[in-house]
Formats: C-alpha cells, sequence, structure tokens
C-alpha cells in the first residue's frame, strides 16, 4: 500500500475502519446476548453493542459520504475555473463564439448540437443536459 494515498484519502479509510469496527462490535454485541440468560447481562450487551455499533456503523457512513461529496465539489470547481478561463470546447472540437449570449449556448447544448463538453483533462466527457436525464 502507498503510504501517500492513505494520507490523501484518509477520510475513506477512517469510514472503511469505523464499518469494520461497527460490525464486530455489533456481532460482539449479539453473540453476548446470546450466550447470557439474565436480563441484567442482556440489557449490557444492548447498549454496548446494539447502539455502539449503530453508532460507528452511521458515523462510517456519514464520513464516506462526506468525502464523496468532496470530491464532486473538487470538480465541480474545476470546471467552473475552466470556464471562467474560457477552456470550453464543443465535442465536434469547434469553440464555441466569445461573442454568442450564454442563452444560445445553452439552446445549441439542449437541442443536441453540442453532445460534450470537454473542459480538461481531468474530465474526458461531461454529456449534455439531454444525455444526463
Amino acid at each position: 500500500m502507498d503510504i501517500k494515498a492513505l494520507k490523501s484519502q484518509w477520510d475513506r479509510v477512517l469510514a472503511i475502519v469505523l464499518v469494520v469496527a461497527g460490525a464486530i462490535v455489533l456481532i460482539s454485541g449479539i453473540l453476548g446476548v446470546n450466550d447470557s440468560t439474565l436480563l441484567a447481562e442482556q440489557t449490557r450487551y444492548i447498549t454496548a453493542g446494539g447502539i455502539g455499533g449503530i453508532f460507528l456503523l452511521g458515523l462510517g457512513a456519514t464520513l464516506w459520504i462526506s468525502a464523496d461529496l468532496r470530491d464532486e465539489w473538487r470538480k465541480l470547481d474545476r470546471i467552473e475555473r475552466a470556464l471562467a478561463d474560457g477552456v470550453l470546447r464543443w465535442s465536434d472540437g469547434s469553440e464555441p463564439a466569445s461573442e454568442a449570449p450564454r442563452a444560445s449556448r445553452r439552446g445549441r447544448a439542449a437541442a443536441g448540437s453540442a453532445e460534450a463538453v470537454d473542459v480538461s483533462a481531468d474530465l474526458a466527457h461531461v454529456g449534455s443536459p439531454n444525455e444526463r436525464g
């Protein structure tokens, strides 16, 4: 494993660790409840294993979703910067006229005349609004 990749993806690594820990805590709670016959002992396993396991699972899932959202915001920022810098190209390789109003550009994309927008090397193909549904 690459340490640099682990440092850049720390939130996903932590999310996986939390989900695995939550599953282990839940399973140990279930096994503890099954082995005990007294209600007082079962309550201890239910609170520690059940509630603690669900909390860890929820925290891991939230952290994973947060990492995905952060990635999406980075992509949107790159697209916005590329559009602001004028690095907009239609799928046929031509560039839109700079004096054309925005409404006509949107109209052409909606009509299907521009199927894709190639904004940068990172984002190879972004479909038109009609393709995204």
